[in-house]
């Protein structure tokens, strides 16, 4: 699994909230392009949506993260493809709800979203935090769906189990998770983490022909946790033995702090995927 020169310096998050995996709202952006607030059966729904070519780039965000967080990546790859974004129930305008937060019914909710769109299949698939987890867990369910998956630093599929667990991560971790809107279904998707997390291993496996590209910001904290919290990140290579992975000077928010490593990487897929198809 090549690993790529790091990139730029940095870090957005305080050490807590970067050991939970939080997407950091940026609720104090202006609304990206295409912004509409839907209302499908499921509930309401904020959106933004820009039609160019196929296959359309479908963005998905981290724990409690606004979709303005793709901001300069999705206007940029809108220039030549059609993109989605949308922000998950409790955010933004969209509603807030009751139902299960695991990732098989955010998946089911995100593409009974598409179709209502008219969005056709294949996506490329890119998730950030635990929207990188939401998205493993639909390309490895629905491959036939997927045109290629871009993982931006994302949430290992047992990041919260054992050593990792909530009440490992010392008395900061819940105050952070306050601190970072983790309430209502936020909270609950977080709850369901490790569920989401065993689903997504109990999936088959990606097929190796779908070009994959991961972007990880390894934690410098010399901490036991981050440590642990390493150790997942570095067994992407064993999940995705056919990714590439690059490894990126950046904090956990690398779509803020470096758009144009993450546009890049979309890139590299559309033009994997268009090779593939020709």
């Amino acid at each position: 699994m090549p690993m790529a020169v790091p990139v730029g310096s940095g870090a957005l998050m305080r050490p807590a909230l970067r050991a939970l995996g939080v997407g950091l709202a940026l609720a104090g952006c202006v609304s990206l392009p295409g912004t509409a607030v839907l209302d499908p059966p499921a509930g309401r729904v904020e959106t933004a949506e820009i039609a160019r070519a196929e296959p359309a780039v479908v963005f998905e965000s981290g724990l409690a993260g606004y979709k303005e967080s793709w901001g300069e990546v999705f206007q940029t790859v809108a220039t030549a493809n059609t993109v989605f974004a949308y922000d998950r129930p409790g955010i933004g305008r969209s509603a807030s709800t009751t139902r299960p937060r695991d990732g098989g019914t955010i998946v089911a909710d995100l593409r009974a979203l598409l179709r209502s769109r008219d969005l056709r299949p294949p996506y490329v698939l890119v998730g950030h935090s635990a929207g990188g987890l939401y998205m493993q867990h639909y390309a490895r369910r629905y491959p036939a769906e997927v045109a290629g998956l871009v993982l931006v630093d994302p949430t290992h599929p047992t990041q919260f189990e054992g050593a990792g667990a909530l009440e490992n991560r010392g008395g900061l971790a819940s105050a952070a998770m306050t601190a970072a809107g983790l309430v209502g279904p936020a909270r609950a998707e977080f709850d369901a983490l490790a569920e989401t997390g065993r689903a997504v291993l109990a999936a088959p496996e990606l097929p190796a022909a779908m070009p994959v590209v991961i972007l990880i910001a390894p934690s410098k904290a010399g901490t036991p946790i981050a440590a642990f919290d390493n150790a997942k990140l570095a067994d992407f290579a064993n999940l995705y033995p056919h990714a590439i992975a690059r490894e990126v000077g950046s904090g956990h928010n690398i779509q803020v702090e470096h758009p144009e490593v993450v546009i890049e990487a979309i890139r590299e897929v559309l033009s994997a995927h268009d090779k593939s198809s020709n």
